[in-house]
């Protein structure tokens, strides 16, 4: 019998990896992790509101906003009025090139992350993963 707590500290102590070692690899050019995962959803999701980024980045609304706000701050986004109360967000020059340069570290870091598992265990974490979450779509 699998010990349920054992796994979810291993999926902990995986996302903890990864977070640390991605915040490392983009420290470079200017953007945390978080950061750079907003521009990752507003690129995905352009003209979003602020709520829908939030949910994106698993962030609150308030979390979001104030992150937002700093990012705008240097440049990264830039933040419009939308219909009624809703503030759209789009990324600027800057907070594009941030985000193309996050892609090219990032795909070096998961590549060394993932490493110790073949292309068929690596299928196979995302399929099961997948089927975990899925309730939350």
């Amino acid at each position: 019998m699998t010990d349920l707590e054992a796994l979810g500290q291993a999926v902990k102590r995986a996302q903890y990896r990864n977070h640390r070692t991605m915040d490392a690899a983009l420290r470079d050019l200017g953007v945390s992790l978080v950061q750079w995962d907003a521009l990752r959803a507003i690129d995905r999701l352009p003209g979003a509101s602020g709520h829908d980024l939030a949910t994106e980045t698993f962030q609150s609304d308030q979390a979001f906003g104030t992150l937002a706000a700093r990012m705008e701050e240097r440049g990264l986004i830039a933040r419009t009025a939308g219909r009624g109360r809703r503030i759209e967000h789009s990324l600027t020059e800057a907070g594009r090139a941030a985000l193309e340069g996050g892609r090219d570290r990032a795909a070096g870091v998961l590549d060394e992350l993932f490493a110790p598992l073949d292309t068929d265990e690596r299928a196979t974490l995302l399929r099961l993963l997948r089927r975990l979450t899925e309730q939350e779509r």
